[in-house]
């Protein structure tokens, strides 16, 4: 269902998989609120979505809460193991951290404990109603969706050569699950039992956390009991800018959501609704603001115990001048500039309740199915982030013990009078912040719905997702007149499909100044809206 709702309605449910939202849509029925409702949904999708995200993850909650009028954020991303440092891997003749197996496996999944933190602050239903429903998925199976489906085919050898992943995806005939399929997780059933029955500290402090130790550490890994144990996500106060009269948020680092609000201080100089919004000059401002943004954001974002951050600089509008200067001076030329690559696989919904409460949040393994390695027989596919780590002694994001790495998660809200009028995210690695720009563009200056900017043809610039490539990407819905004056202006265009799932999912919630909320899927994935 990936169409906008046409009347008014008292809350709404968007994830990028259909399961996932009616999940979200029963816990609100049940009496349970948006927050309640969230944690329902991530914890579906870590069953549903195991290709981009699941309990060995991190996770992003953006949140405001409608009684005290609050926006906060939880960020509940883990850090490196205590052991975690580069003589570790140079010894090891390596140059820098393996992308996939046990040896990528360095950061504690910080998932569960943020869950555990947002319903616990404002949830109103049982713990365990929060569960139920993700175990179900796990246990009586699910069918295999399309977008899973493109991802088992791609990962095949990853998923050959590790056994649990083998006995999950392939079928007893030794071929892959196809689309339709049913997927039982019977091992990932009792770790979220396990969960549901002793809370948080199953995780992080009980028999579920020797498990998942002591497996890693028999098969060579750096995670121990004291790293899940000295675990905890924290409480933030989102970022925030104002743009023609919203205030926008972001959550602040280890998140690269601050480089958003940087685009926006620069776009706020230039009538962007007068520029056609399929132009190649509309295209070729977005990408010369993205760079900017990206230039500054790449020299200063790690975690913030570890070094300060001069983020009152960084987003203030003086800043946002001086970055624009710069795009002025280079007019219709493509600048150089060289992205950083990095992993895209993440999960973003969002939730309003009939209260008012609002979820903006977002998940992830960080590569597809995350390291490809299940410790043991827990069922949890650890996340690989710990990879994007350099060894570079003068990056922000060297590899220290006990470190959050530089990360991609960023849900984001647009408020109107104090009050949330736009959640929106995306998957996409480093394409966050560029379908983030899109997005709210879209709805912000060009007066689309959420659907339409949702739908609208997507960019992509810079080496994401891993590759080698440092491209302008946009699908070719743009237009063979719109991609040559690109090329014309020196930017190297690659086109994709109309379509293309290399650009994101993105999803949304709109609510206009009467309270019509409208909600949107992107078509690029298997999600849905479901409101009432």
């Amino acid at each position: 269902m990936h169409n906008i709702m046409p009347k008014v309605y008292r809350a709404m449910v968007a994830a990028p998989h259909y399961l996932a939202s009616s999940v979200g849509a029963a816990i609100l029925r049940q009496g349970g609120n948006a927050f309640d409702a969230s944690v329902a949904i991530s914890a579906a999708l870590a069953v549903v979505y195991p290709h981009m995200t699941g309990l060995g993850g991190d996770a992003f909650f953006m949140c405001y809460h409608a009684d005290t009028k609050q926006f906060q954020g939880y960020n509940g991303s883990g850090r490196s193991a205590k052991l975690a440092e580069p003589d570790y891997y140079l010894a090891k003749g390596m140059n820098q951290i393996p992308q996939r197996g046990v040896d990528s496996a360095i950061t504690v999944p910080g998932m569960v404990d943020a869950w555990w933190s947002v319903w616990s602050r404002y949830g109103k239903l049982p713990w365990a109603d929060l569960l139920a429903p993700a175990i179900q998925y796990a246990e009586e199976g699910f069918p295999v969706s399309r977008h899973l489906r493109e991802w088992i085919l791609k990962d095949e050898s990853l998923i050959r050569a590790h056994r649990p992943l083998a006995k999950l995806f392939l079928r007893d005939d030794g071929e892959l699950l196809e689309e339709g399929d049913r997927l039982i997780q019977p091992d990932l059933v009792r770790t979220l039992r396990t969960i549901q029955t002793e809370g948080r500290d199953a995780f992080y402090k009980g028999g579920l956390m020797l498990s998942l130790a002591e497996a890693i550490e028999a098969d060579g890994g750096l995670l121990r009991e004291e790293d899940f144990r000295s675990h905890y996500g924290e409480w933030v106060t989102p970022l925030t800018v104002t743009y023609r009269g919203y205030d926008l948020y972001q959550m602040p680092p280890n998140s690269q959501g601050f480089s958003l609000l940087m685009m926006m201080n620069m776009l706020e100089h230039v009538g962007l609704g007068e520029i056609p919004r399929e132009s190649a000059d509309f295209y070729h401002l977005a990408v010369e603001v993205v760079k900017k943004a990206f230039r500054e954001r790449d020299a200063v974002l790690t975690d913030p115990d570890f070094k300060a951050i001069p983020m009152g600089r960084l987003l203030s509008k003086e800043f946002g001048d001086q970055l624009w200067e710069e795009v002025v001076q280079s007019g219709s030329q493509a600048a150089s500039f060289l992205s950083q690559a990095m992993g895209q696989d993440t999960a973003y919904a969002a939730v309003v309740d009939e209260e008012g409460n609002a979820v903006s949040f977002i998940q992830s393994l960080y590569y597809d199915f995350g390291a490809a390695y299940i410790p043991g027989d827990t069922g949890v596919i650890m996340q690989n982030r710990g990879s994007f780590f350099t060894f570079d002694p003068a990056s922000p994001n060297v590899l220290e013990p006990c470190k959050r790495s530089f990360h991609t998660l960023m849900p984001a809200m647009v408020a109107r009078d104090g009050k949330p009028c736009l959640l929106y995210g995306t998957q996409g690695g480093e394409g966050q912040p560029q379908t983030q720009l899109s997005v709210v563009t879209g709805v912000l200056d060009y007066g689309l719905t959420i659907q339409e900017a949702i739908g609208l043809p997507r960019f992509i610039y810079g080496r994401t997702w891993g590759e080698e490539s440092d491209t302008l990407k946009v699908e070719s819905r743009c237009g063979d007149v719109t991609v040559e004056r690109l090329r014309a202006m020196g930017h190297q265009v690659e086109v994709l499909d109309a379509w293309d799932g290399r650009t994101g999912q993105s999803q949304g919630i709109a609510i206009d100044a009467s309270g019509v909320i409208s909600g949107a899927a992107d078509p690029r994935s298997d999600g849905s809206v479901i409101g009432w």
